[in-house]
């Protein structure tokens, strides 16, 4: 027999249970009042002796007491205990066991799959062996009972004694760290004095023999003696080890301490199926030999791997340096994609993929050819500004399929934190590169086509300026070295062609927008979205939704009312979904083995569509002074703009309506300052400005407007409603204006253009300073324009306005 120190109570006790673990007085007299039998089968146990009232486990694995306990479980469930003289005898005989052991009962018996017994058994009375009558199945002996020693247990003296025992006990459970502190409970409520005795004789450190001594001792008052003997030395003992072990610990070092732990951490990794922390530092050595990394990007990784042997793998600073190792090697140093120098393929993929953008397509096959002609040549960093839906964002994906690098893109809307950019530091837990290495690692090369999308929407808060943090990576001169917090190092980002996407260049910050090649994607024509919608949305939508790419064609005619009345913007985000629409009717029909034109006409198409969205704005003929038409940028692309005004008698005051910013406003009062000042010159009365109120007002007012491009349009309107001249049929303007009567330039020149030639305008007022910007528009974009550049406002007055005078003309001279 073999006792098992591991197995616990708990998994053995319920409130079915038969015996009680903690026993007090009343149930003492009762197990001593119960009848034992005069023949017993004796269990002999190999290294532990049971005490009366004890509780223990023990597991049979030999035959004989296989079958002893069997035999006794089926009957009445007691035996007789006793301790092996020799612990090395498999078959004891009499001779090998003591004389003096414990009757028990059996509690609770386990069939274990390896065929051995665990059984729990509780002692109950002490006998003595009288005559061993048999031996086989198993040892069988007619027995005596033994009484204890009567004792007087109400004495001072023997309470003294009993309670030194109870302290010095909870004093060694308190002060070991191997004993549950369970332990202690147990011992504050046993209330037998003799169950206390051999509860901790059990429990003693001791050999069997003197274990066995304390069990044949009668005398309660000795035994506890001897007790709280063997309690003072453990406990004593117990102190040493103690003071041993904390200055022992006091003398190590804080080097040797975390290599004695760590020899044994290997110890127990090994006996446990290998070592994975010392396998995962041999993988990172021979994935370092193949890396492309510099000297100094070696011997900062070969720092960094002691440094992470050194740690215990169960520290969270031990998760934290392997992942910084980790990213180390999974960085693409000196890693790069080879360049297709192939300057034609590179411009079919560019025409195939995007109509139109030939300023952007020109300066990436540039880029290209200088590429091919040195070998070697810094990435541009190119910005593209226009507004949304003209196709900024896959054209990133297009450039980088035809110089055959790898495309990423990191959206920069709405992000505040500057840790986005250049990463946390490592010491905290949880620290992370940033994601613009974060991306490149995941790339796999160190020169993709890195899309930076939005980056007008860049904000800041408490966490610091992403705009401040992204000007080192657009600057060719530094990114060379960026600096990743996290990575703690110089990183080469010279290689990568970085293009950013904006729709306004107003909130990018100055210096930012200082380091980046702008170029302007403007609005796309109506032609132009026709050739865009019939070469890929159509097609592109129609296999979206499970039919062929070609099975339906709509003519030029017809996409271009569409355009006109179901959309309004500059790019073709909008025209797609229409395309969607279309797609998905006939799909329905087509699911319901209905049949479908081959190609849609204008009838079929406003069915599909329903009620026009939008009414094209042609250009109106005015008989009445005071109302120009201008030319506005919208972010949808440019729209015709009429200015009217309108005359009263008053006392002089200007009304402006329609929605107006500050801008625009004040455009109006610096035009009728200045046609004031030359009130002469024009031949207005002075009274017009003095007994006449006047009204500006400018259509559509629950549209926002504002800017200063307006501001020679209403010059011409207040110029035609005080002189009363017709203003000249088909002519339209945009300019700024000053109070010295000059003209400056504007923006948004193709936008306003193309909206222009779409309402019929046959001429048009632009600054001289713009002619510039309609050279560089194609020539079938402009014809049948005609442009008149001007560099005053007397000049504008002279082109826009007739010497005929309207129809009942007012006179502001006073009768």
């Amino acid at each position: 027999m073999q006792f098992d120190d591991n197995i616990s109570f708990n998994n053995f006790i319920n409130e079915d249970t038969e015996f009680i673990p903690l026993m007090s007085s009343d149930d003492e007299k009762v197990m001593n009042e119960e009848s034992t039998p005069e023949d017993l089968p004796i269990l002999p146990l190999k290294n532990t002796v049971l005490f009366p009232g004890v509780v223990i486990p023990i597991t049979a694995g030999r035959d004989k007491s296989v079958h002893l306990i069997e035999q006794a479980n089926k009957g009445n469930k007691i035996i007789g205990v006793v301790a092996q003289t020799d612990e090395e005898i498999e078959n004891p005989s009499a001779n090998d066991i003591h004389k003096i052991g414990t009757v028990a009962k059996i509690i609770r018996l386990f069939k274990m799959p390896d065929g051995n017994i665990t059984v729990i058994i509780q002692g109950k009375k002490r006998f003595s062996i009288e005559e061993i009558t048999r031996t086989e199945p198993f040892l069988t002996a007619k027995i005596s009972v033994i009484e204890d020693k009567k004792t007087n247990q109400s004495t001072a003296k023997f309470q003294a004694l009993i309670n030194s025992i109870r302290d010095v006990a909870t004093t060694i459970v308190k002060e070991s760290p191997n004993i549950p502190s369970e332990a202690a409970f147990a011992l504050k409520n046993i209330e037998s004095n003799n169950f206390l005795v051999n509860f901790i004789s059990s429990n003693l450190n001791l050999d069997v023999e003197e274990k066995q001594a304390l069990l044949e001792e009668v005398d309660l008052n000795k035994r506890a003696k001897d007790v709280l003997r063997y309690l003072t030395q453990e406990m004593q003992m117990l102190e040493v080890k103690n003071q041993i072990q904390t200055k022992v610990r006091s003398e190590f070092d804080q080097q040797q301490r975390e290599y004695f732990l760590q020899q044994q951490m290997k110890t127990i990794q090994e006996e446990l199926g290998g070592n994975s922390s010392e396998k995962e530092i041999e993988e990172m050595r021979e994935r370092a030999k193949s890396k492309k990394w510099s000297k100094d990007i070696s011997q900062l990784f070969q720092k960094e791997l002691q440094k992470l042997q050194r740690i215990n793998p169960q520290v969270p600073e031990h998760g934290i340096q392997r992942n910084y190792l980790e990213f180390l090697l999974d960085l693409p140093w000196q890693s790069y994609t080879p360049d297709r120098f192939n300057l034609k393929r590179a411009e079919r993929v560019l025409n195939r993929d995007h109509f139109g953008l030939e300023d952007v397509k020109d300066r990436i096959l540039e880029h290209l050819a200088v590429l091919k002609l040195k070998g070697d040549l810094r990435a541009p960093i190119l910005c593209l500004v226009g507004p949304p839906g003209v196709g900024k964002t896959s054209l990133g994906k297009s450039i980088a399929e035809s110089l055959g690098r790898k495309y990423i893109r990191m959206a920069l809307g709405g992000m505040r934190d500057e840790a986005e950019i250049r990463g946390h530091r490592k010491t905290y837990i949880g620290a992370m590169p940033g994601r613009l290495l974060q991306l490149i690692k995941k790339s796999g090369t160190g020169n993709p086509v890195f899309v930076l999308d939005e980056i007008d929407k860049l904000s800041r808060d408490s966490h610091g300026d992403p705009s401040s943090a992204m000007l080192e990576v657009l600057d060719p001169e530094q990114n060379v070295e960026f600096y990743d917090n996290y990575l703690e190092m110089g990183y080469d980002l010279s290689k990568v062609l970085f293009i950013a996407t904006a729709n306004s260049l107003s909130t990018i910050h100055p210096a930012l927008r200082d380091r980046m090649e702008i170029i302007e994607v403007t609005g796309y024509t109506v032609e132009e979205k026709v050739e865009i919608a019939r070469r890929h949305l159509l097609p592109d939508q129609l296999k979206e939704h499970g039919l062929k790419h070609d099975q339906l064609k709509i003519t030029p005619a017809v996409m271009t009312k569409i355009i006109e009345h179901y959309t309004r913007e500059s790019g073709v985000r909008g025209l797609n979904k229409v395309m969607a629409k279309i797609a998905r009717r006939l799909a329905r029909k087509l699911a319901s083995e209905e049949s479908i034109p081959e190609k849609l006409d204008w009838t079929e198409a406003q069915k599909i569509l329903g009620a026009f969205r939008y009414q094209p704005d042609p250009y109106e003929e005015q008989e009445h002074p005071g109302v120009v038409a201008g030319l506005a940028w919208t972010p949808v692309g440019g729209d015709l703009l009429y200015i009217e005004s309108l005359a009263a008698k008053g006392s002089g005051k200007l009304s402006i309506t329609g929605n107006l910013g500050d801008v625009m406003k004040e455009s109006a009062r610096i035009a009728q300052s200045y046609l004031r000042y030359k009130a002469d010159e024009y031949n207005i009365p002075q009274e017009a400005f003095t007994k006449w109120d006047v009204h500006i007002h400018v259509p559509e007012g629950a549209t926002p407007k504002d800017g200063p491009s307006a501001g020679i349009t209403m010059f011409t309107a207040l110029a035609s409603l005080y002189t009363q001249r017709l203003v000249r049929k088909a002519i339209a303007m945009t300019g700024e204006m000053t109070l010295r009567g000059k003209v400056l330039p504007v923006g948004g020149i193709k936008e306003k253009i193309l909206a222009a030639k779409r309402a019929g305008i046959k001429e048009i007022i632009l600054c001289k300073d713009n002619r510039k910007d309609i050279e560089e528009i194609k020539d079938e974009y402009v014809k049948g324009v005609k442009f008149h550049y001007v560099n005053t406002l007397d000049e504008v007055l002279n082109i826009a306005l007739l010497d005929k005078k309207v129809k009942n003309a007012v006179s502001f001279k006073s009768e």
